[in-house]
């Protein structure tokens, strides 16, 4: 038998009520409260964390959804005194050491459990869904088709086209209208335009004097656009309003995260040379005779990271990479070995289709590699596209806002 010398110390680090529920409310160690549930599933939460989420009317505005109390009064030094579960609100009882007051709602907590299924499952589902990597011969497996009409006048259907742009990287739309401006609507269907140097929808036909690559009839070569933006657009919607009838023009594209996950598997050194030295990148010039000069200019990697180590950018554009290279001279040749091998691979896993008048083929700019094949123009052979961005940002929020019409913070 125990004697009470046995029990006071587990007493004093753990607070323990039960309810005929079967819902266990435990505080330990003054640091963490833990919930049991009948099922065997136990929720474990920091108690600073709590403090910090108070949802009381105090604490929180619930109609901004943003927490009121500031940082310096905040929840550091303030320890939980006493936990319950109340059954009838099904709803987790604080009470601080201050004389405040906390209640959370189980379903709310059981949405912020911080186990490592729950956390992913909130990445992969209100984050960002997972990509799914494509090479040449999945091509066919992976093309999403759409119409156009349904994308702008459903919102089911809008939903399924952003998650192909987000998970396969492109889709194609069918059936538009001979309207210059098809473009611009799909980028306001979706939030709003990314306004660039190039204006906010922009031209890409054969053009005299030409300020831009892609406005000549030569081969364009497999590029992501604009790598010297810091915010780098995020899709590029590109509408065929006419299509040349000559054999080219054709459009070619690669997944470069597909190409960077090769790359690291079978190629680790020319990978870890391609993921750290960073490249310039620039713009210089004017679009147009009217335009405003521009000079931009960004330095970053070919292959970017985000913080959960997943890809998160590609850059590529050898006709905008600066002849300045400012990096120790010992790391240009090995660059320039790995890029090469880079472009090798992109090369060889590249499609090629040509889209007709009425099709918005439209792709993730910061993964798609995308280019074309030469064409011929003249007075009756014209190719012309209208082209338009869209930030992820605002992809993302509106795919969240179709998703989750109820979500609450």
């Amino acid at each position: 038998m125990l004697s009470c010398k046995h029990l006071i110390g587990p007493l004093l680090n753990r607070q323990f009520r039960r309810h005929a529920s079967g819902i266990t409310a435990q505080l330990l160690e003054q640091r963490y409260v833990e919930l049991a549930q009948p099922d065997g599933q136990r929720l474990k939460y920091p108690s600073i964390w709590l403090r910090d989420n108070c949802q009381c009317p105090e604490c929180f505005h619930a109609e901004t959804r943003a927490r009121k109390s500031h940082w310096e009064r905040g929840p550091l030094h303030v320890k939980a005194k006493r936990v319950s579960y109340d059954e009838k609100s099904q709803q987790l009882i604080v009470n601080w050491e201050d004389a405040h007051s906390s209640s959370y709602d189980l379903e709310w907590l059981q949405d912020r459990d911080f186990g490592q299924q729950s956390r992913q499952r909130y990445l992969n589902e209100v984050y960002k869904p997972p990509v799914q990597l494509w090479g040449k011969s999945q091509f066919g497996e992976v093309t999403r088709e759409f119409s156009y009409d349904d994308v702008l006048k459903q919102d089911s259907v809008l939903r399924d086209w952003l998650e192909a742009l987000a998970v396969q990287g492109f889709a194609l739309l069918h059936g538009a209208p001979h309207d210059t401006e098809v473009a611009r609507h799909l980028a306001e269907r979706i939030g709003h335009i990314k306004r660039t140097t190039y204006g906010d929808v922009f031209e890409v036909k054969s053009k005299p004097n030409a300020k831009n690559y892609a406005y000549l009839m030569t081969p364009l070569p497999l590029h992501t656009d604009m790598p010297y933006y810091e915010y780098k657009a995020g899709i590029n919607i590109l509408h065929t309003l006419v299509q040349s009838s000559s054999p080219g023009g054709a459009n070619m594209m690669t997944d470069g995260f597909f190409i960077a996950d090769k790359m690291r598997r079978e190629h680790p050194d020319y990978y870890e040379v391609l993921r750290t030295i960073p490249v310039n990148w620039f713009d210089i010039g004017h679009d147009g005779d009217a335009g405003k000069p521009f000079h931009s200019l960004w330095r970053a990697p070919v292959i970017c990271l985000d913080v959960d180590g997943q890809f998160a950018r590609i850059n590529q554009n050898t006709t905008k990479r600066d002849s300045r290279f400012t990096v120790p001279l010992d790391q240009a040749m090995s660059w320039y070995e790995a890029y090469d091998k880079f472009l090798q691979l992109a090369q060889a896993e590249a499609v090629e289709f040509k889209t007709r008048a009425g099709d918005v083929f439209v792709f993730n700019n910061l993964r798609m590699l995308h280019g074309r094949t030469a064409y011929e123009d003249s007075p009756d052979n014209k190719r012309h596209l209208i082209g338009a961005y869209v930030d992820w940002d605002i992809i993302y929020s509106k795919l969240r806002t179709l998703k989750f019409p109820n979500a609450r913070n």
